[in-house]
């Protein structure tokens, strides 16, 4: 199952590598290649259409004016199921992109029992065995993943209602909404993260490549394995 993910990922990573290149400057390291931006801009691109529709339609008497970039409230309930089977569909790749980077390990137990220092900045630069993602960006990650579950099972009775009866879709509605809120949750933390908490992070989801600094501060295994 690995092998077969690793060689679909790898035929991935060269089909869009082919319409697309990344500029490394000196000093400079590749960080996520055009196949990994691709996705994961596809990913967040449904999942804010779904987050706003789903506004639009679960609490209209705050966020009626999001229903109008839609097209209105009709048509912005049709779009709201078809945006969040695409949200799921684009993160499956991303999963299937991350599968071996996202695995946990032993260090990212001794990761979550300093997890205060990192929320607090207590210190400035990453342990020695921090890889590509540290435990706090993959239990990020599998959470979203396991809610994306729950938000699709969820999904499918809401919308056919007809089919799978009152009382489902009345759990469905909870349970996606609970969901929802922990995607959400995670959402801002990422956007964060990825910004004002990390300087230097977002450009590696724009121009794909990250300063070697910034790569031996946050993430100093993996420098050090791409260094050598």
């Amino acid at each position: 199952m690995n092998e077969a993910v690793e060689r679909f990922d790898e035929n991935a990573r060269r089909a869009a590598g082919a319409h697309g290149r990344t500029l490394i400057h000196p000093g400079e390291l590749l960080r996520h290649p055009v196949y990994t931006r691709i996705v994961h801009w596809t990913s967040a691109a449904f999942f804010v259409a779904s987050l706003l529709s789903g506004f639009a339609i679960y609490t209209p008497w705050m966020y009626r004016w999001l229903a109008p970039l839609f097209g209105g409230g009709p048509l912005t309930r049709l779009l709201h199921p078809w945006f969040g089977l695409g949200f799921c569909i684009a993160f499956t790749f991303q999963i299937l992109n991350w599968l071996t980077e996202m695995a946990w390990t032993p260090d990212d137990n001794r990761w979550m029992r300093r997890i205060r220092e990192y929320v607090s900045n207590t210190d400035k630069t990453e342990p020695d065995y921090v890889g590509f993602f540290n435990a706090g960006q993959k239990a990020y990650f599998w959470a979203i993943a396991v809610s994306l579950i729950l938000f699709l099972i969820s999904g499918i009775p809401m919308w056919f209602p007809r089919t799978f009866g009152r009382i489902t879709v009345d759990i469905g509605y909870v349970v996606h909404d609970i969901a929802a809120l922990v995607m959400l949750a995670g959402f801002v933390i990422h956007i964060y993260e990825g910004t004002a908490a990390q300087p230097g992070t977002f450009r590696s989801m724009t121009r794909g490549t990250v300063e070697d600094r910034w790569a031996r501060t946050h993430h100093p295994a993996w420098w050090r394995r791409t260094r050598s």
